[in-house]
């Protein structure tokens, strides 16, 4: 294992009964595939701050600013290793203060996808079982949970501070 490192924000905007995302067309990492509404690479000086990363791609991709978006949070982050890579992912949910707003992006084709076609839509792994997790579990609280991806599933688990 070289210890290289992909960090990466996506963003998944939520509506009764269903969740905004993008068949993403001519990505390297998620060609293809529906992923969170907005969401990639963190540049260099966010790599402390996934909150600044997931707003600047919700304002390049979207051209939504932190103003548009309603209860904004980081729920999710996940560890997957592929191709050589750690892939660490920062999972933000949130609602749009005016849902009735139109929203286009450059980067693919955005859809509201009710939660009943999650289990069969195709996803990058990590995206997959987080978004599964979230809809039996995560809509039904505000916990961050910490998850571990592998070909077999995932395990998720709260995230909690404590003393040592």
């Amino acid at each position: 294992m070289n210890g290289k490192l992909r960090n990466m924000t996506s963003l998944y905007i939520t509506a009764p009964g269903r969740i905004l995302c993008l068949y993403r067309i001519g990505s390297r990492v998620a060609n293809q595939m529906y992923i969170g509404s907005a969401g990639g690479h963190f540049e260099p000086e966010e790599l402390n701050d996934a909150r600044a990363c997931v707003l600047r791609e919700a304002q390049e991709e979207l051209g939504l600013t932190e103003a548009d978006l309603d209860g904004l949070a980081l729920r999710y982050i996940t560890l997957r290793l592929k191709n050589g890579e750690i892939r660490q992912n920062y999972y933000f949910f949130a609602t749009l203060k005016d849902p009735s707003r139109p929203l286009a992006s450059c980067e693919g084709k955005l859809e509201w996808i009710e939660h009943s076609r999650f289990p069969t839509l195709k996803m990058p792994g990590s995206a997959k079982h987080m978004i599964l997790h979230y809809l039996h579990t995560g809509q039904y609280d505000s916990l961050l949970y910490g998850g571990v991806s592998t070909a077999e599933g995932a395990s998720f688990v709260p995230l909690q501070e404590y003393d040592d």
